[in-house]
């Protein structure tokens, strides 16, 4: 029974892990065939992880409310509903709501996941059922990519989203039949005021600045969507820090430690989280790749991601947080500026290799800062902190799409003409120069930085 559970659970966070990677292979197909051009589908990625920003911090109040074994099951019901409206979706409207549907159920699966796993699982055979639950975390970036490519060249780009709804099918009977329902605890006060607040700021902020520049809006509609954003943060951040039980504890960036996680994490995501929007796009329409044969290069820094697990702890007991983070950002950030060299005559063997060795520098950082979020962090305060980094995770990657799509954007316009490989370089630049913002950031940490994460006991994992 140890294992039955972890790997049901593993069915939602595989489908949910290998749809965020499978989208980023078809975008220009599902772009030519929906009438809109491939920039605009950012808003797609976007509101998929707004969405997820949205609802992961109610996850838990609803899995203590409503019970974890029933908010599962819906929220992959919300999940497979999602998945069906993408594959039936013919214009950007339609498929930008979609994938905010399937945001929806997707960030209800994993903290609930997360939690049935906790409640339904001895404490000495949690490390072994955790390590059940990542497999498909980390097989799903793998496989998504080719078998997103190879679905959209033989098939059609439709299939990679209704492949979901008999994997979804089959994890909602296996729920049903083996989970048990939890005890549920009494959930604790939700903050409802900073929630009205805080979810329609950070929609409002990340729509507004993706579409500053779209062609298909006014850019007054971006305008207007950003600073009414801002505005409501204003009012949630005046809130949060008038009350006793905010939706996201605001004060705890007094801690140092944390504030670094959280403010230099953002500049790195804000760098890499282009990359699955603008990189397959770049190989398909400036090296006229096919989706098939761009998932098969892309999917070469998941290979270096899954090798990095093996080494990430023995990495930062050695040498420390501080040079650790500094390192791996240091060389993501050189992975941008080698995307932004890149040309077609580029020895596709060289790329590969970039990118396996790049991508183990980012799993570093993702271990790393998953568990450096926690180092000045006490017990009591861990679930806010964890809240606050996975928000700020997603809504950081979000922004990152909207840049690298702006700056694309922005090439694209001031040298008059249509896309070309010029305006994507230009793009990796810029996102490579603020993803070394955070470079700078953690090279100003201590040099003792998170000491007790990996000798009083062992280190975080992604």
């Amino acid at each position: 029974m140890s294992r039955i559970t972890p790997l049901i659970l593993a069915t939602a966070l595989f489908m949910e892990n290998m749809d965020s990677t499978v989208i980023a292979t078809s975008l220009a197909t599902i772009a030519a065939d929906i009438g809109t051009d491939p920039i605009s589908l950012k808003l797609a990625l976007t509101a998929y992880l707004v969405a997820l920003a949205i609802f992961i911090p109610i996850s838990s109040w609803m899995a203590d409310r409503f019970g974890a074994r029933n908010v599962f099951r819906v929220a992959m019901l919300v999940f497979v509903l999602g998945s069906i409206a993408c594959a039936f979706s013919n214009s950007l409207l339609a498929f930008v709501g979609a994938r905010f549907l399937q945001g929806m159920g997707g960030a209800l699966m994993t903290p609930v996941a997360r939690l049935v796993l906790v409640r339904s699982t001895p404490r000495h055979d949690l490390v072994n059922a955790m390590a059940w639950l990542t497999i498909p975390g980390l097989i799903g970036p793998i496989v998504g990519p080719p078998f997103g490519g190879f679905l959209t060249t033989y098939f059609s780009w439709h299939w990679i989203f209704l492949i979901n709804v008999p994997i979804g099918i089959l994890g909602m009977a296996l729920v049903s039949r083996f989970l048990p329902d939890m005890i549920r605890n009494a959930p604790r006060p939700i903050d409802f005021k900073g929630f009205s607040l805080a979810a329609p700021s950070l929609a409002l902020f990340a729509f507004g600045t993706s579409v500053i520049s779209l062609p298909a809006l006014p850019p007054l509609v971006g305008v207007v969507a950003t600073v009414v954003g801002i505005g409501l943060g204003y009012l949630y951040v005046r809130h949060a820090l008038s009350t006793d039980n905010p939706l996201f504890d605001l004060r705890l960036l007094r801690f140092p430690f944390f504030r670094s996680a959280v403010v230099a994490g953002t500049f790195f995501r804000l760098g890499q989280g282009a990359i699955p929007f603008l990189f397959p796009l770049m190989l398909q329409l400036s090296f006229g790749y096919t989706p098939f044969e761009s998932g098969m290069i892309t999917f070469a820094s998941a290979v270096g991601a899954i090798i990095a697990k093996f080494v990430a702890n023995a990495i930062f007991v050695r040498i420390g947080f501080r040079l650790s983070l500094s390192i791996s950002t240091a060389i993501s950030a050189g992975g941008l500026l080698a995307m932004g060299l890149f040309t077609p005559e580029t020895a596709v063997a060289l790329i590969i290799g970039i990118l396996v060795f790049v991508g183990f520098w980012q799993s570093i950082f993702w271990t790393g800062s998953n568990a450096f979020v926690f180092a000045d962090i006490d017990d009591k305060d861990a679930g806010q902190a964890n809240v606050i980094g996975q928000v700020s995770t997603q809504m950081s990657i979000a922004l990152g799409v909207a840049l690298g799509g702006g700056m694309l954007e922005a090439s694209t316009a001031l040298r008059g003409g249509e896309l070309v490989l010029a305006d994507f370089h230009f793009a990796f630049m810029v996102l490579s120069a603020v993803c070394l913002i955070s470079t700078v950031m953690f090279l100003r940490l201590p040099i003792n930085a998170g000491h007790q994460l990996t000798h009083a006991h062992g280190g975080g994992d992604h």
